[in-house]
């Protein structure tokens, strides 16, 4: 029987193990995270989501109590319009966190950074086009393209010398979407490197409406694939949602994808960003426990734990501090939801917004526990300590362990490791 070792992802005349980890944000994926990725031959993502408050907490700048201070005067008024983005601190902040990630980086693998179009950040186009350019600046191996079409993406970073250097790739879950995007980048010829397939089984924002389950990942990889041929282009796809072990990987190398792009299985890794505590819930969930819902601000179906502090909650939004989804016009789906329930109960006392969540602040401070489907067999993946909580894993465990076993089996921690 095939293992995932097997198979290797081409770039050129280069191969890599056919493992990317997912860019969880904020700072989930983290540099260690994706360091050992490309360490043991495959590929790390880090994100750019909030990557201010990434660089405060991991190199002591000021960025968010900076912005704050600017914007002091307008915390209790509802028009954020005026929050502005520094651009030169915005690139300053990318280029400290991917600069860092590079500098450290060893082995043979590769390291790309998550960038979200949905983070629109009251200039939607202008900090785009920064976070790109800054990431190509710090020398970020390759970008994945995520939360959104990205039809004006490639032109943010035309005219950037690394441009046809880096590894550009795009997340779809359609052909249709795919279609898009490349009919709008045809002009700078220029096509992407890679195609991550995001099927409706991902954890966090969902490339489908609440309909989602009525699709399916290998369908929609089998018809990428037949769009591809039709059109002659080659270009390596890769699977993603729903891949829990070595054996569901090689499924999808033998349907013909390049690689998979996996994420659950690591966020209870040591290297993971989340808390330990926030790991053991996960653990601890059932499938039951397990939801997808409309919460975000960004339109996007969101599939989370059912017990999230993050819903319901009904904090002020803080957008002088964060402000990562405000509008071109300053404006935020939460905003508005906190404003009808602040109408109800103007003393400002026990509100509760359900309808939308603050996931700037919520997800800064890890209390949005957004999801994979099969987050719920974590507990099948390690050894359960005498105090009732579970092993963290590592991040080589998970890795190797993907690559390497076959017949649906999941290796657990040596019992010695579980006693430590």
């Amino acid at each position: 029987m095939k293992r995932v070792d097997d198979f290797r992802l081409k770039f050129g005349k280069k191969e890599y193990v056919p493992l990317l980890i997912g860019g969880m944000g904020v700072d989930i994926s983290t540099a260690e995270l994706a360091l050992e990725a490309a360490r043991l031959g495959g590929i790390g993502h880090i994100s750019d989501a909030m990557v201010q408050d990434v660089s405060d907490r991991r190199f002591d700048t000021e960025f968010v109590k900076e912005k704050t201070k600017f914007y002091k005067h307008n915390i209790d008024n509802s028009d954020k319009s005026v929050v502005q983005f520094d651009l030169g601190r915005l690139a300053e902040a990318t280029k400290l966190h991917v600069g860092h990630t590079m500098e450290a980086k060893r082995g043979e693998g590769l390291i790309f950074i998550n960038c979200m179009e949905k983070l629109t950040m009251n200039g939607p186009r202008e900090t785009l086009q920064v976070r790109l350019n800054s990431a190509l600046d710090a020398g970020i191996d390759g970008i994945t393209l995520s939360a959104g079409l990205h039809l004006g993406s490639f032109a943010l970073m035309a005219d950037h010398p690394r441009f046809r250097d880096a590894k550009l790739g795009i997340i779809v879950s359609s052909v249709r979407a795919l279609q898009l995007f490349l009919r709008k980048t045809a002009r700078l010829d220029r096509l992407p490197d890679f195609v991550v397939i995001e099927g409706p089984l991902a954890g966090g924002h969902l490339g489908f409406g609440m309909d989602w389950a009525q699709y399916d990942l290998a369908t929609i990889v089998g018809e990428i694939a037949q769009f591809l041929k039709t059109e002659q282009l080659d270009i390596p796809l890769i699977a993603a949602g729903g891949i829990f072990t070595g054996s569901d990987a090689v499924s999808f190398l033998e349907l013909g994808a390049a690689a998979l792009q996996v994420a659950t299985r690591f966020t209870v890794a040591r290297e993971c960003g989340l808390p330990s505590k926030v790991k053991q819930e996960y653990f601890l969930a059932s499938e039951e426990d397990i939801i997808v819902n409309t919460v975000s601000p960004t339109g996007y179906p969101m599939r989370m734990l059912r017990n999230t502090p993050a819903i319901g909650s009904g904090i002020r939004p803080n957008c002088e501090a964060y402000g990562y989804l405000l509008d071109g016009s300053g404006g935020c789906a939460y905003i508005n939801a906190y404003n009808q329930q602040i109408a109800l109960h103007p003393d400002g006392k026990n509100i509760s917004v359900m309808d939308k969540t603050c996931l700037c602040t919520h997800m800064r401070n890890y209390n949005c526990w957004t999801c994979g489907s099969m987050t719920y067999r974590l507990k099948d993946t390690t050894r359960r300590l005498a105090d009732g909580s579970y092993q963290e894993l590592s991040a080589e465990h998970i890795f190797r362990d993907y690559q390497f076993s076959t017949d649906q089996k999941i290796a657990l921690p040596s019992e010695l490791a579980s006693s430590i």
